[in-house]
């Protein structure tokens, strides 16, 4: 049974329990400031906001240049003809549209999901296999509590997508990062990391890996690479969760073959409609073996009963009625712009000791600052010059990342983008001027102040991303 806070009786009912005669009654010294703190399960007392919903409330402001939020550029979309089209679905269809829907999702819908798949390799996929799910979170939220009891150690890139991690805090599960590089995660470290769980008797679940345009790190998994880890799953009995959001979204080459279209029985892919239709209609979706679909339902229904059908109805129609794949291509000529935009503006303005990638697809470049720096402590003063990023420590489950920063390019217009850099440099360049400053005086001083050592990197295996291990500028 957990310990009770500080001055707050012990065991279940004792909130309302009737002083003992002739007792003493204690009065509490801090007046409980929530009176229910005491009934919530343990898994609720790590949850906290993550970075990104944390900045909200800022980056909302006109005055702020936003490069935090992975927020799709839906003003590309044809809206009158979207709105047209989802305005005949319920004058047409309302009956079906308004309605319950099945809770493995729409047929119609599955069968499109299968269309999409199938350009990243993926053709032995039927739509039974299919579980329509709210928006790809959902559809992780699902797997995790299928598969995972608290303590089960579940492996995921160093950083990884803060999403992901809340989920799997939620589910009491211990996350392991294994390093990565430009060419994506390691299979080298997750070798490593495989023989030590063993070794210590961890039960690893599976490995949690976003494989294309990575977020936060903006880096693509090599094919090299991707065959390594196909086998390295053969070998070690492992289960591969594959999230794959951005996959359609490259710059320079076609879509690139999934770890699913390689291991039907080893690999889970979930993918999204968020980031090349709307995030607002939140349809996503699980391709799973047949008794993980099973399962996967069985959640769904307890969670929601049934994922929603208007949404579900109106991506299939857009599937079946607008031109997508050029949708898809308009998106790609606009990020590309605005990430050509970006890399510009940071080789022109950033202080030397700044890296950072060089993606050719998705939404996101991972910086790192020069030495000293700490993201999270230097963002108070970022707001204060108008731009806002989210911080590298919440991409850790361990507390690494300090030293880094995720910038997105995906919403901003070049020209905010541009500024947004320049602001963010001079900011940077502020900070190492102060460092500069405390550093010569005394150390004691310096962190005083607002600075922290830098996070030393841990053993490789499992350690974060550094600079010096992409293909950046100094």
């Amino acid at each position: 049974m957990a310990t009770p806070p500080p001055g707050q009786p012990a065991g279940p009912g004792s909130q309302g329990a009737h002083p003992t005669p002739g007792a003493s009654h204690a009065v509490p010294r801090h007046p409980r400031l929530d009176p229910l703190a005491d009934r919530y399960a343990a898994r609720t007392h790590g949850m906290k906001s993550s970075e990104i919903r944390a900045l909200f409330s800022v980056v909302s402001r006109p005055e702020v240049v936003s490069l935090a939020g992975g927020m799709p550029a839906v003003t590309a979309l044809p809206l009158d003809a979207v709105g047209s089209m989802i305005g005949d679905l319920v004058s047409g269809m309302g009956a079906q549209t308004l309605q319950y829907g099945s809770g493995q999702g729409d047929p119609r819908l599955r069968e499109r999901i299968c269309d999409v798949m199938a350009l990243e390799g993926i053709t032995d996929a039927h739509p039974s296999d299919v579980v329509v799910t709210v928006g790809s979170q959902q559809g992780l939220d699902l797997v995790t509590r299928v598969f995972c009891d608290p303590g089960d150690v579940i492996l995921a890139e160093g950083p990884s997508y803060v999403g992901a991690l809340g989920v799997f805090q939620a589910a009491e599960a211990r996350v392991r990062h294994v390093a990565m590089d430009a060419d994506g995660l390691i299979p080298e470290a997750l070798e490593q990391a495989l023989l030590e769980c063993r070794a210590a008797g961890d039960r690893v679940k599976f490995l949690y890996t976003v494989p294309n345009f990575h977020n936060p790190a903006g880096v693509t998994l090599s094919e090299p690479r991707r065959r390594a880890i196909v086998d390295l799953a053969d070998r070690y009995d492992l289960l591969v969760v594959e999230d794959n959001p951005y996959g359609l979204l490259g710059f320079d080459h076609e879509p690139m073959r999934a770890l699913r279209a390689r291991n039907a029985q080893r690999v889970i892919y979930l993918g999204s409609f968020s980031k090349t239709f709307s995030p607002g209609l939140r349809v996503g979706w699980v391709l799973a073996p047949l008794a993980v679909r099973e399962k996967l339902v069985l959640a769904t229904e307890a969670q929601v009963l049934c994922p929603p059908s208007l949404t579900q109805y109106a991506v299939a129609r857009y599937l079946d009625t607008q031109p997508w794949r050029e949708q898809i291509k308009l998106f790609t000529e606009l990020y590309r712009e605005r990430r050509d935009a970006t890399l510009e503006s940071l080789d022109a303005l950033m202080p030397p000791g700044t890296t950072w990638t060089r993606p050719d697809g998705g939404f996101y470049v991972w910086l790192q600052l020069p030495d000293g720096l700490d993201a999270k402590l230097m963002q108070p003063r970022a707001v204060a010059a108008h731009v806002a990023y989210v911080p590298g420590i919440g991409f850790y489950a361990d507390g690494n990342g300090r030293e880094f920063m995720r910038l997105s390019y995906c919403y901003p217009e070049p020209d905010q983008i541009r500024e947004g850099v320049r602001r963010l440099a001079r900011v940077i360049e502020a900070e190492l001027d102060l460092h500069s400053t405390f550093d010569s005086v005394d150390t004691g001083s310096f962190r005083a102040v607002g600075g922290a050592p830098r996070v030393p990197d841990v053993d490789p295996s499992v350690g974060p991303v550094t600079g010096d291990r992409f293909e950046d500028r100094a």
